[in-house]
């Protein structure tokens, strides 16, 4: 790294990446274990979970409970057990030093730079948005990126599925226990799931639970946050990606009613600050854990470096399963720094030793 040394704002033991269910339950293992860890909010304090308003399959809130009063309430309880919290967004994770000598360098977009001894990345991954008016306002009312998350709040509505991979027939499939009908808007003729899914879409559009839209985007969502999604804007041209073709006269734009829009169109990992230390990723950039048998479940292949949640998780992506590795990235991140004590402390010892041999030569 460029930046002096004396631009280090502070050492921790344990620095987390990330304010999310993950992230949170990190900390709050972190500091019961007096590891003093110090949490870095990013530029999505609280992850994705603030922007889901009703959470009722976590476990624990039988009558349910808001996606920000969760994260809140997780927050207030790391800090109480000592957590810091910094809102400041990560740019950069470097290491210097060798053998017991090394650190992790974190530096913040303005310029901030804290050392530490162990980090655990829990910055989760952001669901791919398509970009359109309507989209901002309705996230968290009626829009949505999780169907086993929300799929329950819009039973015997006609729900409009957005995508073509394996996770949108996934979501589509998992739609049609609360769903009038689930319509599964596609910008090309051609799916790119598995045949597998295509297969058990197919059985679920033979039983008229689900309804194909080929070569249509949306381009709009309408409604509001009071009465959440009522319609949606949607073009469709018969050679596919219609948004592109917008002037071309056989496009078609139409109003198409919808209670509900469920996009699955792929998350990106939050892993950019990572790039520059040699961790390894799959090739969408989700890091690639040891997953040792009976623990070390979260180490990378960088000594020191944990994944938790979402930046890790591809499949699962609910809030208990990013809280359960929370909870082992913490446990295992505690387990390096008492061997990483346990190691320089031998090393002092025999530094020590060295230098009153020297003393009495």
């Amino acid at each position: 790294m460029s930046a002096d040394s004396d631009a280090v704002v502070e050492h921790r033991p344990l620095v987390i990446a990330g304010t999310g269910i993950s992230g949170l339950t990190a900390a709050i293992y972190a500091a019961r274990s007096n590891n003093n860890p110090l949490v870095l909010e990013g530029d999505e304090p609280g992850g994705q979970l603030t922007l889901t308003t009703d959470v009722e399959n976590y476990p624990g809130f039988p009558e349910g409970i808001s996606g920000p009063e969760l994260i809140n309430n997780m927050k207030e309880q790391a800090e109480q057990f000592g957590a810091d919290t910094k809102n400041g967004v990560l740019e950069s994770v470097d290491a210097e030093g060798e053998g017991t000598d090394r650190l992790f360098r974190i530096t913040l977009s303005n310029g901030d730079v804290y050392t530490a001894d162990a980090v655990i990345a829990a910055s989760g991954a952001s669901a791919r948005t398509l970009g359109i008016p309507g989209e901002d306002d309705l996230m968290g009312y009626g829009l949505s990126t999780c169907a086993t998350c929300d799929g329950a709040f819009f039973r015997d509505e006609k729900i409009v599925v957005i995508g073509g991979g394996d996770a949108a027939m996934e979501e589509a499939h998992f739609l049609t226990k609360f769903a009038s009908t689930v319509y599964i808007v596609h910008r090309r003729e051609e799916f790119r799931a598995e045949d597998v899914w295509i297969d058990r879409i197919m059985d679920k559009v033979d039983a008229g639970e689900i309804e194909i839209m080929r070569n249509t985007e949306a381009t709009e969502l309408h409604g509001s946050r009071e009465e959440g999604v009522d319609s949606v804007t949607l073009v469709r041209h018969p050679e596919g990606h219609p948004t592109a073709k917008l002037d071309d006269p056989e496009t078609e734009e139409f109003e198409f009613d919808a209670g509900a829009v469920f996009y699955a169109i792929g998350h990106t990992p939050n892993t950019g600050y990572l790039e520059d230390i040699g961790v390894d990723t799959d090739d969408e950039g989700y890091l690639k854990t040891e997953g040792g048998e009976g623990g070390n479940q979260t180490a990378t292949g960088v000594a020191g470096l944990f994944g938790a949640g979402d930046v890790v998780d591809f499949h699962y992506q609910q809030a208990v399963t990013a809280a359960g590795m929370g909870c082992q990235s913490a446990m295992d991140a505690d387990a390096y720094l008492e061997e990483l004590e346990r190691t320089r402390a031998k090393t002092a010892a025999a530094d020590a030793d060295t230098a009153a041999a020297e003393s009495d030569d």
